[in-house]
C-alpha cells in the first residue's frame, strides 16, 4: 500500500513558487489572479499530483478569456492561403492563457464589392477580423463601420492604410523587391529584358514589390531593361497566358519576377514553353508546386512569409486590440522573410 502522504495546497504553492493565499485564490475561481499564474498553479499540480485537479482544471477553464477571430483570405484553391489558415489553426490551439476560435472563409471572388460586403457580415459574429485585400474605397469604408463598432480589423500580408490606421502583420514589401532585384543582378550571366507579373495594382504589397525591384535597378543596375508590369488578376490561367505571351514576345528574356497572384500559372508556362531553367526567375510562397519548381530549376530562388511567425503576432495583436485597447494602439508588426533556393530545402 502506498504510504505517501497525499500533496498539499502548501506542496502546490511551493512547486509553482507561489504563495498559498495565491493557490487558494485560484480553486477559488478569484479573478484577483493573472491567467499565467493560474496556468502555472495548475501545471505545478499536475505534475506533483494534486487531489484537486478536477476543481483547479474547471477555475482555470473558466476564468479564460473567450474570443472568436474572423479571417478573410482568398481563394480555397490556392494552396498558400490553405497553409495561411493551417497556421492561424495551430497559433490558435498553442495559446495558452485564452481561448481562441478561429473562423477562416475564402472567398472566390475578390471584388471590393463582396469583401466589404463579407467582411461587415463576418464582423457580426466575430470579435476582431484578418483579412487580405486589395485597396478600395468600399473596403475601407467597410473598416471604418467595424472599427466604430469596436471590432478592430488587421490587414495581413498586403497593408490597406499606409498611415498606420489599420493594423498590419507581414512584410516589409519594398525592401522584398529591392531584395528580388538584388537576385537578378548578381544571378543573369549579364544584363537583360526582366518581365514583371503583378497581380492587382491595388493590392499595396505588389505596388511596394514592384516599386522596390525597380529603384533597386536604378540604384544599383540601370543595364537591365524592366518591361511593363503585366496582370493577372490574381489568376492561375490569366498568368499562365500572359507568361505565354511574354516569353513568346521577349525570345531574348533574361529573367522573370512574379511579384504577385498567379505563380502556378507562371510555372507551367515556362515549362510547357521550354524556358524552364534558362530563365532567372523570382517568386513567392514555399509550398509543394513551388518547391517542385526549385528543385527542377524552373524557379531560381523563392521569397516566403514565415507563416507560424505570422499567425502568431496577428491573433496576439487581436488578444491586446481587445483585451487593452487603449495601450495596444496600432499594431504594424514587420516579420522577417524567408529565403530559399533548390540547395536550402
Amino acid at each position: 500500500m502506498d504510504q505517501r502522504k497525499r500533496p498539499t495546497i502548501k506542496d502546490v504553492a511551493t512547486e509553482a513558487e507561489v504563495s498559498v493565499a495565491t493557490v487558494n485564490r485560484v480553486l477559488s475561481g478569484s479573478e484577483a489572479v493573472r491567467q499565467h499564474t493560474r496556468e502555472r498553479v495548475m501545471l505545478a499540480a499536475q505534475q506533483i499530483g494534486f487531489y484537486g485537479m478536477g476543481a483547479l482544471r474547471s477555475r482555470v477553464a473558466a476564468a479564460r478569456s473567450r474570443y472568436r477571430f474572423g479571417f478573410l483570405l482568398h481563394q480555397p484553391g490556392r494552396a498558400f492561403y490553405r497553409n495561411v489558415a493551417e497556421a492561424l489553426r495551430l497559433a490558435a490551439e498553442a495559446i495558452a492563457d485564452c481561448e481562441i476560435e478561429v473562423r477562416t472563409e475564402f472567398l472566390d471572388d475578390l471584388s471590393p464589392q463582396n469583401i466589404a460586403s463579407r467582411m461587415l457580415i463576418l464582423g457580426e459574429e466575430c470579435d476582431a477580423l484578418g483579412v487580405v485585400a486589395a485597396v478600395h474605397p468600399l473596403v475601407t469604408q467597410a473598416i471604418d463601420t467595424l472599427q466604430a463598432r469596436n471590432v478592430p480589423v488587421f490587414a495581413l500580408i498586403s497593408q490597406i492604410s499606409a498611415t498606420g490606421e489599420v493594423h498590419y502583420v507581414g512584410l516589409d514589401n519594398w525592401k522584398v523587391g529591392r531584395t528580388a532585384a538584388w537576385v537578378f543582378e548578381n544571378v543573369c550571366r549579364a544584363p537583360g529584358k526582366l518581365g514583371i507579373l503583378i497581380g492587382n495594382h491595388r493590392y499595396r504589397c505588389q505596388e511596394m514589390n514592384e516599386s522596390g525591384f525597380r529603384s533597386y535597378f536604378r540604384e544599383h543596375a540601370p543595364g537591365f531593361t524592366l518591361l511593363e508590369p503585366v496582370l493577372t488578376f490574381e489568376s492561375r490561367a490569366i498568368a499562365q497566358e500572359m507568361t505565354e505571351k511574354l516569353i513568346a514576345e521577349n525570345t531574348d528574356l533574361a529573367g522573370l519576377y512574379i511579384a504577385g497572384g498567379g505563380i502556378t500559372g507562371a510555372i507551367a508556362a515556362l515549362r510547357s514553353t521550354g524556358r524552364a531553367g534558362k530563365v532567372v526567375v523570382v517568386g513567392y510562397e514555399l509550398m509543394d508546386v513551388t518547391r517542385a519548381a526549385l528543385l527542377d530549376g524552373t524557379l531560381t530562388f523563392i521569397i516566403s512569409h514565415p507563416l507560424a511567425k505570422m499567425a502568431e503576432e496577428a491573433l496576439a495583436g487581436m488578444v491586446r486590440a481587445l483585451s487593452a485597447p487603449k495601450e495596444a494602439g496600432s499594431v504594424t508588426t514587420i516579420l522577417p522573410f524567408d529565403i530559399y533556393t533548390r540547395e536550402n530545402i
